[in-house]
């Protein structure tokens, strides 16, 4: 049996632009669902970088006012417990012991003796053991690694 050599040219043809299309769709497909896991990324940073900013900030507050002052009132820690909270739902193991440890340290404080004028300088000008400092240093090594995985 003699196969027309048009025929073969024909499918020839047809084959390789089912091929060539294919390949095109499978590559715009890849294309956008890598941008668009990208762009989650970048929205899922943005989100924990706004939080753990506000954690930082509350918790700041409370620090200082932890050295001259006691815990009067256990409704000065509702907020940070509310933030240490949120901080759980999307933080790293390592975010999550840092802001719970934070916040222990806070309310350790809050229950020594207050510090005197001269003593809460020399606390804020040595810098030394700041509360912030292991929660700040964890919160940078997650969202360097989700900036990688980006």
């Amino acid at each position: 049996m003699q196969v027309d050599p048009s025929i073969v040219s024909a499918l020839s043809a047809l084959l390789g632009s089912a091929v060539g299309g294919s390949a095109t769709i499978a590559a715009a497909w890849l294309t956008q669902k890598t941008q668009s896991e990208r762009e989650r990324i970048r929205i899922d940073i943005r989100r924990r970088e706004q939080l753990y900013a506000e954690f930082v900030a509350e918790c700041s507050k409370l620090v200082i006012d932890s050295l001259d002052h006691t815990l009067d009132d256990p409704a000065t820690l509702q907020e940070v417990y509310a933030l240490q909270n949120r901080v759980r739902l999307i933080g790293s193991d390592p975010v999550n012991r840092a802001g719970d440890e934070t916040v222990r340290r806070i309310v350790t404080q809050y229950l020594k003796p207050n510090l005197t004028s001269d003593e809460v300088q020399q606390v804020a000008l040595s810098h030394r053991d700041d509360p912030l400092r292991p929660f700040a240093d964890a919160c940078r090594e997650e969202l360097k690694a989700m900036w990688r995985a980006s």
